[in-house]
């Protein structure tokens, strides 16, 4: 593109016209990438149906707005010096690489954060370097509509959990209400609610997270105040959602066990989201009056909808420039390599169904119980097997395997730690930590494992587990998920287990012999278990 044809795009007061080879030229841009990010594509559609990320489709046309609402303020004069577009054309080359990356581990929520890199170099590449690195925010704001990873979802649900159980338990007290927490379990005595990963504060501090980025982006005022409004948008949600659960709990106490159930329940989240949003504009409005010349009410949010619609109508009359045609060539070819490249190999080893599993494994007979449906449907896995087993020498002590296994551990499943499912029972962490464990003759020898001694009321349980990937064990999550990052680059297998021993320890015994008796027992079972969980 002439420096005399940017200058007439900058320049031109009318937006309207059709440029016929810039704009197909730019439209080629974009979607000859679409093949690379229609993976990250469809796992939006899924996660946007879910209530943690209903509010997904609505960030785009929140970026898009933010968008435009920068271009109605880009001076219209022609830029000094010519565009400078190859950091756009390389930042666009960086997101393709990493959604064929994504592509290639089978990992959605790598694509979907590789599309938001792309979108950022189209942006670069389209304004140029000057201008486009000034357009980034509403770009930036397209993360709030990502879901995040698995592992990191439930880690974090598991944090928000807690600390909006003990929150909720404090508000309770404060209403007189005698009350206790097991776990995440809300003991009213009569009534016992459970705080789940669907009132951990998760469905509201996403969405609370995008307003407040949005209302710090359009508030008028210093940095410092938009910085706060932003960061105070997760505590904020993360206590009004405890307020919930304590006005809940309070209720349950007083009018019963319905109060937490149905439409009243869905009602009540709806106030909170709505109470958040009115605490955000309270903020901004009281930070505005404490600057020497205070804005009025409506000037405080700077919204505004006025000739929008012309700034959008700017992209058919965009020309074409020379660095927009090598990004285009540079696409094109990347798509199609991979397009044509042969498939990655995918290997599912030969395994037998937990149902074959034997119930006589030496001394200890078992039985299996299978798990309660709603439980299974978050576990999502592939296979799993539940048993209690009991040794015929000690009939008094028992001992609990389960194993849950996954054909693959990309495209959104995965294992949940046990971290996460043990509050849900009331169960407390008394002490946690990895040690090692021998199991001489078989392929496991001596390895790690994770260690917990778990307490409810005067109940106390000895669990074991670990992370079974394909031959190896981890004890930690991030780990063993790197490893099938890397072994579905180099081998083509994702897929993994969890595998648990947990027994009970009585009153009259010692955590040495509870540790004694899960090891008797693995010592016998293990063997068994690559038939189930291959190496």
């Amino acid at each position: 593109m002439s420096d005399s044809a940017e200058s007439r795009f900058f320049a031109r007061p009318d937006f309207r016209s059709y440029d016929p080879i810039g704009f197909p030229l730019f439209a080629a841009l974009v979607v000859v990438a679409l093949p690379i990010f229609w993976l990250g594509l469809q796992s939006l559609g899924a996660a946007w149906i879910t209530p943690e990320y209903s509010h997904g489709p609505v960030i785009p046309l929140i970026s898009l707005y933010l968008f435009l609402r920068e271009l109605r303020h880009d001076p219209t004069p022609a830029p000094s010096e010519p565009a400078t577009r190859w950091p756009g054309v390389a930042v666009i080359l960086l997101g393709l690489a990493f959604g064929i990356f994504g592509n290639l581990v089978r990992i959605p929520d790598v694509v979907t954060y590789a599309m938001i890199i792309w979108i950022g170099g189209i942006v670069l590449t389209g304004f140029g370097w000057q201008r486009g690195r000034t357009h980034q925010l509403p770009v930036l704001h397209l993360v709030f509509m990502l879901p995040l990873p698995q592992f990191v979802y439930w880690h974090l649900t598991i944090v928000l959990q807690l600390v909006s159980s003990e929150l909720g338990v404090w508000f309770i007290r404060l209403a007189g209400v005698p009350v206790y927490l097991e776990g995440n379990v809300i003991n009213l005595g009569v009534y016992k609610l459970q705080v789940a990963e669907a009132c951990s504060g998760l469905r509201y501090l996403f969405p609370i997270l995008s307003f407040s980025y949005l209302v710090a982006i359009l508030y008028r005022g210093p940095f410092w105040h938009k910085a706060l409004i932003f960061l105070m948008a997760a505590p904020l949600a993360v206590l009004m959602n405890s307020v919930r659960i304590g006005v809940i709990g309070v209720l349950v106490d007083r009018y019963g066990i319905a109060q937490a159930e149905g439409f009243q329940h869905f009602f009540e989240g709806w106030v909170v989201f709505a109470v958040c949003v009115a605490i955000l504009f309270g903020v901004a409005v009281l930070l505005q009056r404490l600057t020497p010349n205070p804005l009025s009410l409506g000037d405080t949010i700077d919204l505004d909808f006025e000739g929008l619609g012309a700034q959008a109508a700017r992209i058919l009359s965009i020309p074409p420039a020379r660095g927009i045609a090598v990004a285009t060539l540079a696409s094109l070819a990347v798509t199609a390599a991979f397009v044509f490249a042969p498939p990655a190999q995918r290997v599912q080893p030969e395994r037998e169904a937990f149902a074959l599993f034997p119930r006589q494994v030496g001394d200890w007979s078992g039985h299996a119980e299978p798990l309660d449906r709603d439980v299974a449907q978050v576990l999502n896995a592939s296979d799993y097997i539940n048993a209690v087993f009991t040794d015929a020498r000690d009939p008094g002590h028992e001992v609990g395997f389960f194993s849950a296994f996954y054909d693959k551990q990309t495209e959104g499943s995965g294992i949940h730690s046990p971290e996460v499912c043990l509050p849900v029972g009331g169960w407390e962490m008394f002490s946690f930590g990895a040690t090692e464990v021998s199991v001489p003759g078989t392929v496991y020898g001596t390895f790690p494992l994770n260690r917990a001694i778990i307490e409810k009321g005067l109940s106390r349980q000895l669990v074991y587990y670990w992370f079974e990937q394909r031959g190896t064990r981890f004890t930690n999550d991030y780990l063993a998920k790197a490893d099938v990052v890397w072994d579905s680059l180099t081998t083509g297998r994702t897929d993994g287990a969890l595998v648990r021993f947990v027994t009970p320890i009585s009153r009259d015994e010692t955590e040495a012999d509870a540790d004694q008796r899960l090891q008797r027992f693995m010592a016998q079972l293990l063997p068994r278990l690559p038939t189930y969980v291959p190496e």
